[in-house]
C-alpha cells in the first residue's frame, strides 16, 4: 500500500467503529489525520476534533480554520447512525436525524472541501454507505432511504470533481463488527442468523460465512485513497461477503 507521508486526512464518524479504525490505519501509513465526531471515548492516536458533523453551522465553525491553517488530501464520510423499526412506527425525528447524519453529514462537508479541491485540482474522497442502500431491508427503511440518499449525492458529486482531478469513491458495508452491530445483535445466535439469512424478512445470508472486521472496510478504503487507484472514480465496492449476490 502507498504510504500516506505528507498527506492530510479528516475522517468524520472516527470515535468508533470503521471510522476509528480507518482513521488509525490513515495514521500508521504516515498520515495527518484529523478525526471528527461528536464525542470520542477514549485517547486516539490522531488528532480529534469535536464536532457534530450534520450541523452545518458547526462544521463552518470548526472545520473551516482547520482546513485553511492544514489544508486536506483526503477525505472520509464515515459518520452514520441506524433507527430500526417498521416505517409507519418510526418517529419524524428518526426520519430527520438519519437523513441529517447519513446523506446531510456528507454535505455539510462537501460545502466546505469541494470550492478547496477544485483549486488545488487533486483531492480525494470515500464515503462509506451501505449495501443497505442498494437492496430493500425489513424494519430499515428509514436507514436504507437516507443511505441510498448518501449514495446517490456521493456519485453526484464524483461526476461534477471528475473534471479537476478529484477522484471519489464509495464502499457500502454489509453486517461489520461494530458497536453498531452490537446493538442489533444480543447474542452470538444473532449474529449466526445474519450469517445465515432472515428468509422471512427477505434477507439473505452471508456466503463467506462470516462478519466482517473494521479493518476489511479500512484496507478497501485505503486502497481507493491511494495512487495505487489512481484511475478509480464513481465505483461503489459493496463489502457484505456476498450478501447481496452483487447488487
Amino acid at each position: 500500500m502507498t504510504s500516506f507521508d505528507g498527506k492530510t486526512v479528516w475522517v468524520t464518524g472516527a470515535g468508533r467503529g470503521i471510522g476509528a479504525r480507518t482513521a488509525c490505519r490513515f495514521h500508521e501509513m504516515g498520515a495527518k489525520v484529523f478525526g471528527l465526531d461528536r464525542q470520542f471515548s477514549e485517547a486516539m492516536p490522531f488528532e480529534t476534533l469535536n464536532v457534530d458533523v450534520s450541523d452545518s453551522h458547526a462544521v463552518q465553525r470548526h472545520c473551516s480554520p482547520l482546513l485553511e491553517k492544514n489544508g486536506l488530501d483526503v477525505l472520509v464520510n464515515c459518520a452514520g447512525i441506524l433507527h430500526l423499526g417498521a416505517a409507519e412506527t418510526l418517529s419524524r425525528e428518526a426520519w430527520e436525524s438519519s437523513m441529517n447524519v447519513n446523506a446531510g453529514a456528507a454535505f455539510n462537508l462537501f460545502k466546505l472541501v469541494i470550492p478547496h479541491f477544485q483549486r488545488q485540482h487533486h483531492g480525494n474522497i470515500v464515503s462509506v454507505v451501505s449495501n443497505a442502500a442498494h437492496v430493500p431491508r425489513v424494519n430499515m427503511a428509514v436507514y436504507c432511504a437516507s443511505k441510498a440518499a448518501m449514495r446517490s449525492l456521493c456519485l453526484s458529486v464524483g461526476l461534477e470533481l471528475a473534471p479537476y482531478g478529484v477522484r471519489c469513491n464509495i464502499v457500502s458495508p454489509g453486517s461489520t463488527q461494530t458497536p453498531m452491530l452490537e446493538g442489533m445483535c444480543s447474542n452470538d445466535g444473532t449474529y449466526q442468523n445474519l450469517i445465515d439469512g432472515y428468509p422471512k424478512q427477505f434477507k439473505l445470508g452471508i456466503p463467506l460465512g462470516k462478519i466482517a472486521q473494521p479493518d476489511d472496510i479500512a484496507d478497501a478504503i485505503l486502497f481507493l485513497a491511494s495512487e495505487q487507484a489512481s484511475h478509480i472514480t464513481l465505483q461503489d465496492i459493496v463489502i457484505d461477503g456476498g450478501a447481496t449476490l452483487g447488487v
